[in-house]
């Protein structure tokens, strides 16, 4: 995991590398490496999500980001976002509603989110 800062703000950058990202407890293991990090946002590449996971009516990406949640952690996902939304419109309407917020992201790539965040 690297740390960045983008417009002043912490950002933790997962591998790309690395097993499919498929359960609540995939959380906190990436709470754990950025422990320390003092990072605000953390970044997980798309396709490290399990397909699975992204089946909302299994609950386990509520569940996973959450997690991040609980530890005031806030969390971008980077990657095809666009696929994610054709899987189902339950997940278009949640990929929708998070970017309005200020806790979820879904951003296409990093120029995307540090556009966000310099907007923030």
């Amino acid at each position: 995991m690297k740390i960045e800062q983008i417009s002043g703000i912490r950002v933790a950058f997962v591998d790309t590398n690395g097993p499919p990202l498929k359960q609540e407890a995939d959380a906190l293991t990436l709470l754990g490496d950025m422990y320390g990090s003092e990072a605000d946002w953390i970044t997980i590449p798309a396709e490290r999500l399990h397909p699975d996971m992204l089946d909302l009516s299994t609950r386990q990406f509520g569940l996973f980001l959450q997690k991040f949640m609980n530890y005031h952690a806030r969390v971008a996902i980077l990657g095809d976002t666009r696929a994610m939304a054709a899987s189902s419109k339950p997940m278009a309407d949640f990929i929708r509603e998070s970017n309005r917020g200020q806790h979820v992201l879904f951003m296409p790539d990093r120029a995307a989110l540090s556009a966000r965040l310099a907007g923030a």
